[in-house]
């Protein structure tokens, strides 16, 4: 038997594809025999009613969710968000849960911004830089930014200087952390992707809004083949509430996972709504449900 000769160039060559598989899919730790799924599903913490509270990881879990969207919590007349992420302590012990329940946080969320205005809060950059510091600290790659109905840029056109202003120093700052905000406005996608384009930082993409589309009467596969895969970072995948996704007359969940692999998009799937009218209330009837049909139609393979 010849000896083992190790070279400079064969230890190259291992660490190269080493690092491909590290930053290759989901996760490192996933083994070569079960990569990690094209998509993935997650819930909004604040929607199944547990607002940067331990116990959304569990129910998460019990939903059947990949992963959580973790609110950065209330502003009201705050200099900041209500959050007791800045803790230390509090954060080990949301990553702590997220690993017993085999959970990912899957984003940040400044919700916040869904009354508030963007263009118009005094004390932003710091609202922002506390929500890019909690995303840091937690080892999150993506933020959630709504600019909400205060900040609607097609009722309110003349907030766009400010916004696109905002929004570059916002990209900035995330930038320097590698972090990608996301934003959801009002806008169809090709005016969106004008103000993508007019902002100009890699680090602030579209957090795509199915029931944007849907509400507004716009085709939904040319919104994302507009976007295209490069300016979506992730995407909320449900409509307002009165029926499941899998009842829903307005949603196309297969047509929209051929149009999504069609573009070459992967990534985050986070449910917001789509509660069934009668009972809306009702975390576990409407998320359970959701969650099932949306890992059926984008996770076929998946065990159950």
């Amino acid at each position: 038997m010849k000896p083992l000769i190790v070279t400079k160039t064969s230890l190259i060559l291992l660490f190269i594809s080493v690092s491909l598989v590290t930053i290759s899919g989901f996760s490192a730790d996933a083994p070569a025999s079960s990569p990690a799924p094209t998509y993935r599903v997650g819930v909004c913490d604040w929607m199944i009613l547990k607002r940067q509270k331990l116990g959304a990881f569990k129910l998460a879990r019990e939903l059947g969710a990949d992963g959580v969207e973790v609110d950065m919590g209330g502003l009201g007349n705050r200099p900041t968000f209500d959050s007791k992420l800045g803790d230390p302590t509090v954060r080990t012990q949301f990553l702590a849960e997220a690993k017993r329940y085999d959970l990912q946080i899957c984003s940040i969320a400044l919700s916040g911004f869904y009354a508030q205005s963007f263009a118009e809060r005094d004390g932003v950059d710091r609202m922002v830089q506390d929500a890019i510091d909690t995303a840091r600290a937690l080892g999150v790659r993506v933020l959630f930014l709504p600019l909400g109905v205060q900040g609607d840029l097609a009722k309110r056109p003349e907030l766009r200087p400010t916004v696109v202003a905002r929004l570059r120093d916002a990209g900035a700052r995330a930038a320097k952390a590698s972090v990608v905000i996301g934003i959801e406005t009002s806008l169809d996608a090709h005016a969106e992707a004008a103000l993508l384009d007019e902002i100009g930082s890699p680090a602030i993409k579209s957090y795509f809004n199915f029931a944007n589309a849907l509400q507004n009467g716009r085709d939904i596969h040319a919104e994302l083949r507009a976007l295209s895969r490069d300016r979506i970072v992730q995407i909320h995948a449900s409509n307002t509430d009165g029926h499941w996704l899998e009842q829903d007359p307005q949603v196309d969940l297969p047509a929209i996972k051929r149009t999504l692999d069609e573009i070459g998009w992967r990534g985050w799937l986070v449910i917001e709504r789509s509660r069934n009218a009668a009972r809306a209330t009702d975390v576990r009837y409407n998320f359970t449900a959701n969650v099932s049909f949306l890992k059926q139609v984008f996770q076929p393979h998946s065990p159950p």
